[in-house]
């Protein structure tokens, strides 16, 4: 039952958050490009950067749609969304190409893809680890399409997770706050 109580607990972001110190902002990291390119985050400085692991086997993969419905009406609004694909839920196997294709081909997404990386465990990605200092246990994915907003100051702003959609009133109005700060 204890163990029912923290997993409620986690999923729904009750438990405190950390304490945010930011000795760095979310500009001091990068990630490799699907396409061999770098994804410095520091080019988005005063942008809202939408972080999102994702995977093609996930049943929340339909959300590629709205991401890319997200980027498409506010891209010029100043917002970044970034993919970040991960096997750490056993739901991504395939290579690079081929996780870019199926996204290409199956949702016609054109906003930046990271390589495929850890999210999660000792091995995961240095801006997850950051994500996790300065926010908490509720910027740590608990599965794939798990959203974390950084506004124009290079801070979290919120974490959302997988089954908070790109296009859930709560979620656009963080976003639309963001972009007016």
């Amino acid at each position: 039952m204890k163990k029912l109580l923290v997993i409620f607990l986690l999923m729904f972001g009750i438990i405190e958050k950390a304490s945010a110190n930011y000795s760095q902002l979310a500009y001091d990291f990068e990630f490799n490009g699907i396409d061999g390119n770098k994804i410095k985050l520091s080019d988005f400085k005063n942008k809202v950067l939408i972080v999102v692991n994702v995977a093609s086997r996930c049943g929340y993969t339909p959300q590629y749609n709205d991401l890319q419905d997200l980027w498409s009406n506010y891209k010029d609004k100043n917002l970044v969304v970034i993919g970040v694909p991960t096997n750490n839920f056993r739901q991504e196997p395939g290579t690079n190409k081929e996780i870019k294709d199926f996204c290409e081909t199956n949702f016609g997404i054109n906003f930046p893809l990271a390589e495929k990386i850890d999210v999660i465990g000792k091995n995961a990605h240095p801006f997850y680890k950051w994500a996790k200092k300065n926010h908490g246990i509720g910027a740590i994915p608990k599965w794939n399409f798990h959203k974390i907003v950084i506004g124009k100051n290079g801070k979290i702003a919120d974490t959302f997770a997988s089954f908070t959609k790109p296009t859930s009133k709560k979620f656009l109005n963080l976003v639309n706050k963001e972009i007016k700060n």
